[in-house]
């Protein structure tokens, strides 16, 4: 079984967007009742589910719920059974956040090359 931290976030953004707490529910119930060996196990339970680095260089897994409408992003500790929700977006917040992302490592990698 993994173990979600938290749950608060999913409450949280519940509230805002009464629509996806039914989805986001499923979601954790699956979540919570699976164990995933590898990122390979996670994929095959959640086609379309992508890893991504954050500024920090860290790998960050994107889970698309509801048909891209609702991205949750977490961090997966597969050998601890662990996942951490750092953040859940809404697509179009998604897609800034991702933007931001991107032209930090674009910048990251600009200055590795000088």
């Amino acid at each position: 079984m993994t173990h979600i931290i938290s749950y608060s976030l999913i409450s949280f953004f519940s509230k805002a967007h009464p629509d996806a707490k039914a989805h986001l529910d499923a979601w954790y119930q699956l979540v919570s009742k699976s164990n995933f060996s590898n990122f390979n196990a996670l994929t095959a339970a959640f086609p379309g589910t992508t890893v991504i680095k954050n500024k920090k260089g860290n790998s960050l897994t994107v889970f698309n719920i509801n048909v891209d409408n609702i991205r949750v992003i977490a961090a997966v500790h597969y050998d601890r059974n662990n996942l951490y929700i750092r953040d859940i977006l809404t697509s179009a917040e998604y897609e800034k956040w991702l933007m931001q992302l991107m032209n930090v490592n674009d910048m990251q990698r600009e200055l590795y090359d000088e």
